[in-house]
């Protein structure tokens, strides 16, 4: 079996960290600390897993024109990604900024810029990719309309739409048929249900409300716990792989790209669940968001 083409829209940000001993208060300047700089965005984390982990991956973005857009496409470009679909907006690259103190609280101010400027112009221009792509990514740091039009294109065309709804927002009802496969955590799944959410009993009963409304099937993503796939048929448990938790930035992007790549390889939803367990129990293993994406080889599965 031929394996499927991969499409990712969605964010792409630059993430400027420092790390110092305490947070300020308001109008305080806190001197010290270590300032580092990488890739960040849920679409671009995304993208990169769905890649590293062997996928056929094309990723569909908008960055501005200046230094952090340059670096973000010479990224992608190095990673392997094809970057014919990225878009360059008048407004300055995404970028977040985000202050951590010696207890691991943080602090963190987004500034969406081109992120925001992904139109449905923009997706009417990709609708070739679109509608060739044999699964489509999408999340919800890019703006909701482009997210609607993306999915009904796709969905038009046969493929297999998979939303992340992450961070949640108020989406249309609309949207929810033409998703294939749904993969909330467990609050992000409260929300768009309107059901409480706290353990797997309540979340299949969320899960069939989501059913309910036109979604496809559900993957619901319960951290430390593991994932309960949700398809019509009785729930099924995935426990999560025990390891010592270090950063769980990206865990959450790394486990949709390699789910995506499990299922573009022809891989049943269970089989490619415990492959998306695998892949983020060694991203929380590392700090950063890019950075601790692991590579196909590193899957001991």
């Amino acid at each position: 079996m031929a394996q499927k083409n991969i499409l990712v829209i969605g964010s792409s940000n630059t993430d400027m960290t420092v790390k110092t001993k305490a947070l300020p208060r308001p109008g305080e300047t806190v001197l010290g600390g270590v300032f580092t700089m990488g890739a960040g965005g849920k679409g671009a984390n995304q993208a990169v897993a769905a890649r590293r982990l062997g996928g056929d991956v094309k990723f569909i973005c908008k960055v501005g024109r200046d230094i952090f857009g340059d670096n973000s496409l010479a990224h992608y470009e190095k990673e392997g990604l094809d970057t014919s679909g990225v878009l360059r907006s008048d407004l300055p690259s995404g970028v977040a900024l985000i202050s951590v103190d010696e207890k691991a609280e943080n602090c963190i101010v987004v500034a969406s810029g081109a992120n925001n400027d992904l139109l449905e112009a923009d997706i009417d221009a990709s609708a070739e990719a679109i509608r060739g792509c044999g699964i489509l990514l999408l999340q919800l740091e890019t703006p909701v309309p482009s997210v609607l039009k993306a999915a009904k294109l796709a969905h038009e065309a046969g493929a297999t739409v998979v939303l992340n709804p992450a961070p949640a927002c108020p989406l249309p009802e609309e949207l929810f048929s033409y998703i294939d496969l749904f993969i909330p955590n467990e609050t992000e799944l409260s929300t768009f249900s309107g059901l409480p959410v706290c353990d797997e009993e309540s979340a299949a009963k969320a899960a069939a409300a989501m059913r309910a409304k036109g979604v496809g099937k559900l993957i619901v993503t319960m951290g430390s716990k593991g994932s309960l796939i949700c398809d019509g048929g009785e729930p099924v448990f995935v426990p999560a792989r025990k390891v010592k938790a270090v950063d769980t930035t990206a865990a959450g992007d790394t486990f949709c790209g390699a789910l995506c790549v499990a299922l573009a390889e022809g891989k049943a939803l269970r089989e490619a669940a415990e492959f998306a367990t695998a892949a983020s129990a060694l991203t929380v293993q590392k700090m950063g968001a890019q950075d601790s994406i692991p590579f196909r080889k590193d899957i001991n599965l």
